[in-house]
């Protein structure tokens, strides 16, 4: 299975503390597939919210393509995300019951059809993302060390 990723969402594993992954579809327009061709998108700041049992990815970043008719598109427009039935109200329930986000982790290509990773996360308290960081100093440094024993 071929995947050209476009874009990805660096912070999520940062900020939260990811539970669980999706892959789903989204409903875009044609301006917005050459778009995501040429590697144009943000999902820093995208989430997904629940409305009448559908999913609708919020504030996500498609800039309009160079030669799209008649200006393109709304770039910060709302898309709605194809999932199944199953998956949507297995994911709402779990939002609502334990207090969980879903959020776009990457922006790919599948086949030739544009796909979204999403995750369900719960966000991390300042006291673990430091923690993160040490942990991540620890292992730069350990990995250093053993370089200069070599």
């Amino acid at each position: 299975m071929s995947r050209k990723v476009v874009a990805r969402n660096r912070r999520a594993r940062f900020d939260y503390e990811i539970l669980d992954t999706f892959e789903a579809g989204m409903v875009l327009l044609g301006s917005e597939v050459k778009s995501l061709r040429a590697g144009q998108a943000s999902i820093s700041e995208a989430y997904v919210a629940m409305r009448s049992n559908e999913a609708w990815l919020e504030s996500m970043t498609i800039p309009p393509h160079v030669y799209s008719h008649l200006g393109g598109h709304d770039p910060t427009r709302t898309r709605k995300l194809l999932l199944q039935r199953r998956e949507i109200d297995r994911i709402g329930a779990r939002m609502r019951e334990q207090g969980l986000t879903l959020i776009p982790t990457q922006v790919y290509f599948s086949n030739g059809k544009a796909k979204i990773e999403l995750a369900l996360a719960k966000g991390k308290r300042r006291i673990d993302k430091r923690h993160a960081i040490k942990k991540r100093e620890q292992e730069r440094e350990m990995q250093r060390s053993q370089r200069r024993s070599r």
